[in-house]
């Protein structure tokens, strides 16, 4: 049996219902100059198809290899604005407002052995879990929409449970909803990253997912949750790299897009990731009480003389992930996977104040050490990469910097 044509009745409904199916309203531009001429009459679209010139193809230079070639859509390829500017406004009032509350909680909570400061800065006592509470809705609104998810079902569901977990209280629903909002916000930081262009901007994206996991660790420590602190880790860690890999499934275009360099990388992430957590744990458990003690009293050691030691998985994959992924994304989709190890150190990040035994200027240390040095390594693992791959000499580097790159959405579009 010969299959449709557009000329037979089934090939010719396929393609009228394609055609009248309207765009998303993500998608939707206000004003499409295209439209007047798509009205005209078939002599006037003749007419533009006759003076029209051909687009120019892309010149490759023999030298180039076919793996080289950079990722770029047609220049007819149009991309989403992202949700309508007064969304973006009250949704960003509501992180605001609840990023505020926190802020003014953990400064009273500081400030508590001063009765005169107390006296001046008192608040009620649910002020901290109504802030956390808006943090984790807005932030699930910001992630359903830039995965195109369901936004306003997702922030409802995080607002369902962030209420109840107030009300009812106890030890699992707290427990529960500062997991979510870990995830949650893990996710987002590394979501709301845009292509890098130069390793400076990439640094800046880094720093960008970092503030995002900072506000995160907030709304984390508002729900009050009683935890074991490697468990709560460990937990919102794997949920957070599984949630992430569904979504840069669809983003980088599956495995089969990766070739073997990309391959390379994705198995030596998940190696470093887990080989850190497995070790960790062995370690605790199984490890020779002497090396245990070394270890400790090196931590405590550095500790004691800059007042935090850093954390070994932020500084080798997490922050590292988070600048070359966004560099690569330039050029390449297959970036994506590469910046979904950032969950490495969103996820520390956000748990940073989840302990009990760390107060905020030793969480704040720590959190900032392993930042930079990430970042330092991040950086290397750039000129590394340029060294290798990219092209030769400093004019060779600028011009390829200038030229055309891969476009992604704006930073709140869905992607």
């Amino acid at each position: 049996m010969s299959s449709p044509t557009s000329d037979g009745r089934r090939g010719s409904a396929r393609g009228k219902r394609a055609a009248e199916r309207p765009p998303s309203r993500l998608r939707r531009r206000r004003a499409d100059p295209a439209e007047p001429a798509e009205q005209a009459g078939p002599a006037a679209l003749a007419g533009q198809a006759a003076t029209a010139a051909p687009p120019a193809a892309p010149v490759v230079p023999a030298s180039v290899p076919p793996s080289a070639v950079l990722d770029v859509p047609e220049p007819d390829e149009e991309l989403p604005d992202g949700p309508r500017r007064s969304l973006l406004v009250l949704w960003f009032g509501v992180l605001l407002l609840g990023s505020l509350a926190l802020g003014w909680s953990a400064l009273t909570g500081i400030l508590d052995h001063n009765q005169v400061i107390e006296d001046v800065t008192w608040m009620p006592e649910w002020t901290d879990g109504a802030g956390a509470v808006a943090v984790v809705t807005a932030l699930s609104w910001l992630l359903a929409t830039r995965t195109a998810g369901r936004a306003l079902v997702s922030a409802g569901l995080a607002l369902v449970l962030g209420v109840a977990s107030l009300l009812v209280g106890g030890r699992v629903l707290p427990t529960g909803a500062a997991v979510m909002t870990c995830v949650v916000g893990s996710v987002y930081a590394v979501m709301i990253t845009v292509p890098a262009v130069t390793g400076l901007k990439a640094v800046r994206e880094a720093l960008v997912a970092t503030l995002v996991a900072v506000v995160t660790a907030f709304a984390a420590v508002g729900f009050e949750p009683t935890v074991s602190t490697e468990r709560f880790e460990i937990v919102a860690l794997l949920l957070a790299l599984g949630l992430v890999l569904a979504i840069v499934w669809r983003l980088g275009a599956g495995l089969h897009g990766l070739g073997r360099r990309g391959i390379i990388v994705v198995a030596i992430g998940l190696g470093v990731l887990f080989a850190t957590l497995a070790y960790a744990e062995l370690l605790r458990r199984y490890g020779a009480q002497s090396f245990v003690s070394s270890v400790l009293d090196f931590a405590d050691w550095t500790s004691a003389r800059i007042g935090a030691f850093p954390r070994p998985l932020v500084v080798l994959l997490g922050i590292p992930a988070l600048v070359w992924g966004t560099h690569v994304r330039a050029r390449r989709r297959q970036g994506w996977w590469v910046c979904a190890f950032g969950v490495a150190a969103t996820v520390p990040l956000a748990t940073g104040l989840v302990s009990p035994e760390s107060t905020y200027a030793e969480a704040g240390l720590r959190a900032a050490y392993s930042v930079v040095l990430g970042l330092v390594v991040g950086y290397l693992v750039i000129r590394a990469d340029l060294a290798l791959t990219g092209p030769k000499g400093k004019g060779g580097r600028r011009a390829e910097e200038a030229g055309p790159h891969r476009p992604e959405p704006r930073r709140f579009a869905e992607l």
